[in-house]
């Protein structure tokens, strides 16, 4: 089938999926510009590309050329990087009869985030610049959550992150911090540069609050609304403007102007046990009898942050996040070592912690940056060119192998080394090395490693990630962002719980200036929870999220796009079928680690924590991680390669 008739054959299919209310954010149109965005592969969306755009190992046109970053669409978890792990995992399919390839490594890393990648930067500063290291990542790019995107379509380059975004260097202990100044990351430089606030007003604009029809009975838009900055007099406010009942709007009103110290009869040390221990819900319903109706303002404000809703979250979490509460406490709801300790600084590149990941490249595998010198600025990595037809070469003593689903990991017989089976191009095959790093998700692992305890693979399935969606929209311009002087909005009803525009993320050569003429990213960004949590526990509602993002197909993110960026943009101009150029879907549903959250399953919680159990080395395999120090943070990651790597025999 020619490309023309191909993409005919797709209209046709995307007509099936169109509902009566999307013919009003056109997506029933012919096929535009937008649709060629996300619907041609990589070569032809080269046709459209600068050809100084693309690396030097490309083609004069850039057809041909190997490079994930510009790909658009559903990305993240992408078609082709999990069915092998899923029929493993779930179907407990036997992967026999490998090929064995005449490979023999000092370590295989399973995995190529920034814990594998870690990992492999470590064992060659403890074991010499010779060793002989293999990556195997299932994805067909490097980073993990470390995700790069990377625009063309307007003109001059745009750049996102996909997944992990802030380096919160103030929580960096000495080894991760050392690993950053080894890179060439100067976190003042950064600092500098960044003039990126999320919702924050600047350049002008100001966020909103954006009620959709769907849960809220009509779509209402409140500019200046943002409930985590604002004071809570401000917000009560604005109450009588929310699409809510009269009893409501009472109840909500009613807690934020109150100055009653609900706790005043409880001693100090009880009354700290007691916002650990207590709900954020069932601390407001019991004290000011919110409704559910008016707790749904604050459901949606702590996904983005901890992946889960208000409701599971206790009092502290939840005043920690920036929801109203302090006011009835008396003035005191933690210590002052509490307080200093939740220092929310962080750092961060234009395309979010890619660029870590793009540094460790260039520190493994130098040739893969042929622009780069040795005495480079280390910040031109936000600029320069990656061939990556030079990640898996013979003679480098580095290879990162992309599109390979590890499916078996073992000690060998006579304890010598490990065996590692892996699929490729629907090949199993296998090598040898002397060491093993997990550094993949940890429920797979009891999945690849039939040898381990018992006790270690009940560890290892308790750790059930919080499913996350970061979807960036390249549009054409931002002049209807300026009209309506809002950068974006908080979503309480939202698949997302928040959308704004990316300006302001400068690094080395790039620094593109916010003009309303020129392209510009808006980003949607949240955790992706199950529709009805009441009686799940917080496992099962993870579970049920991820199914859920998993089962959505492009369309559907498409149709929450339209109807959001119109509800909030549409009267100052935006044109959803003009405007929009590409979009990516960066879908995590095995998003955030797990951590210890005050109100988790009690089994979560025990003493010792199942991340500590399932991640003790087994022979010559050790496992890193953020899943392994239950944090779903960058330095975590990083933390867990170093002591995975010095946990290694010899």
């Amino acid at each position: 089938m020619g490309e023309w008739s191909r993409l005919k054959a797709q209209k046709v299919s995307r007509e099936k999926v169109i509902k009566p209310s999307d013919r009003q954010l056109g997506k029933g149109r012919d096929i535009t510009r937008r649709d060629f965005i996300h619907d041609l592969g990589l070569a032809s969306l080269g046709l459209s590309i600068p050809a100084a755009a693309w690396p030097a190992a490309a083609g004069a046109n850039g057809q041909g050329v190997y490079y994930p970053p510009t790909l658009t669409g559903l990305r993240g978890a992408h078609p082709g990087s999990f069915e092998v792990a899923h029929a493993l995992g779930r179907k407990e399919k036997l992967f026999d009869d490998p090929r064995k390839l005449d490979e023999q490594y000092d370590l295989v890393v399973v995995g190529g985030g920034l814990s594998g990648l870690s990992a492999a930067y470590f064992y060659r500063k403890l074991h010499g610049a010779d060793s002989r290291i293999l990556v195997l990542d299932n994805h067909d790019d490097f980073g993990g959550h470390a995700k790069r995107n990377e625009f063309h379509q307007g003109g001059p380059m745009r750049l996102a992150w996909g997944g992990t975004v802030n380096m919160e260097y103030p929580q960096y202990s000495a080894i991760a911090m050392g690993l950053l100044i080894d890179l060439g990351v100067d976190i003042p430089r950064l600092l500098k540069d960044d003039e990126f606030g999320w919702l924050e007003e600047s350049n002008g604009l100001q966020a909103a609050t954006w009620f959709d029809r769907e849960t809220f009975g009509e779509n209402v838009l409140l500019p200046g609304v943002l409930p985590e900055a604002m004071t809570r007099q401000a917000l009560a406010a604005r109450v009588a403007e929310f699409p809510l009942t009269a009893s409501a709007k009472k109840e909500l009103t009613g807690f934020l102007l109150s100055d009653q110290d609900v706790l005043a009869e409880m001693p100090h040390e009880q009354k700290r046990a007691y916002l650990r221990s207590t709900g954020y819900r069932d601390f407001l319903r019991s004290h000011f009898s919110l409704s559910d109706e008016a707790f749904l303002i604050f459901s949606n404000m702590t996904p983005g942050f901890w992946g889960v809703r208000a409701e599971n979250l206790s009092v502290a979490e939840c005043l920690e996040s920036g929801l109203p509460g302090a006011h009835v406490l008396g003035g005191f709801w933690r210590t002052e070592e509490e307080y200093a300790a939740q220092n929310g600084a962080s750092a961060m590149f234009p395309d979010g912690n890619a660029s870590l990941a793009r540094l460790l490249v260039r520190s493994l595998i130098p040739a893969a940056f042929p622009g780069m010198n040795a005495d480079a600025d280390p910040f031109s990595i936000v600029t320069a060119d990656l061939d990556y037809s030079q990640l898996d070469l013979v003679d480098s003593p580095v290879h990162l192998r992309l599109n390979s689903t590890a499916v078996h990991v073992e000690n060998t017989s006579d304890g010598a080394g490990v065996s590692v089976c892996y699929v490729t191009d629907g090949e199993v095959v296998s090598v040898g090395g002397a060491s093993c790093v997990l550094a993949c998700y940890n429920r797979i692992i009891p999945s690849l490693c039939p040898q381990l305890p018992e006790a270690q693979k009940a560890a290892l399935n308790q750790c059930v990630k919080r499913p996350m969606l970061e979807m960036n929209v390249l549009l054409q311009n931002g002049r209807a962002m300026q009209k309506s002087g809002l950068s974006g909005a908080y979503l309480p009803g939202g698949l997302c719980q928040s959308v704004f525009v990316i300006r302001g993320v400068n690094a080395g050569d790039y620094h593109p200036p916010w003009r309303p003429e020129d392209p510009c990213v808006i980003q949607f960004y949240g955790a992706v929870n199950a529709p009805d949590p009441k009686g799940l526990t917080m496992t099962q509602q993870n579970r049920v999220g991820r199914e859920r993002l998993l089962g959505m197909g492009f369309e559907d993110f498409e149709r929450e796009i339209r109807n959001v960026m119109t509800g909030i943009w549409g009267a100052s101009g935006f044109d959803p079928d003009e405007d929009i150029l590409a979009i990516t879907i960066n879908r995590w549903p095995h998003g955030y680690a797990r951590d210890h959250l005050d109100l988790e399953d009690p089994a979560w919680n025990a003493d010792p924590p199942p991340n500590v159990v399932g991640r003790q080395t087994f022979g010559n395999i050790a496992i890193a991680n953020s899943d392994a120090g239950a944090d779903a943070y960058t330095h975590v990651a990083i933390d867990q390669a170093w002591r995975a790597v010095n946990e290694l025999p010899g």
